[in-house]
């Protein structure tokens, strides 16, 4: 299982914590440091939707210039994804066989346990 994510975020921490509690082995991506895979970006977005994983209210998309925010779709959403990795929603796990979007608390025990 990957969480994917950035360490200061207080929704990251969160997560972990909420892992870690629970004795959840997990391997941790941190996007600040080794960037977003446009790749990636674009499967998380064809299988939960680009809305979802897009994070529309953070600070730095909301401090995007609105050529950036204007006429989104999935391909101009990964773009701006891979290039602003703040903008993509935290955290997001990864584990066999299903994609954790945000952290939910009765959503990850459903899922994981």
């Amino acid at each position: 299982m990957i969480l994917y994510g950035i360490p200061n975020c207080d929704t990251v921490k969160k997560a972990r914590t909420w892992l870690e509690a629970r004795g959840i082995a997990y391997a941790f991506y941190d996007y600040k440091k080794a960037g977003a895979d446009p790749a990636k970006l674009a499967a998380w977005c064809e299988a939960a939707g680009w809305e979802r994983v897009l994070n529309r209210a953070g600070t730095t998309f909301k401090k995007l210039p609105d050529d950036d925010k204007n006429d989104l779709n999935s391909a101009r959403a990964v773009e701006l994804m891979a290039a602003n990795p703040s903008c993509i929603k935290r955290p997001i796990v990864e584990h066999p066989g299903e994609l954790l979007v945000g952290f939910k608390e009765p959503e990850w025990a459903a899922a994981l346990g």
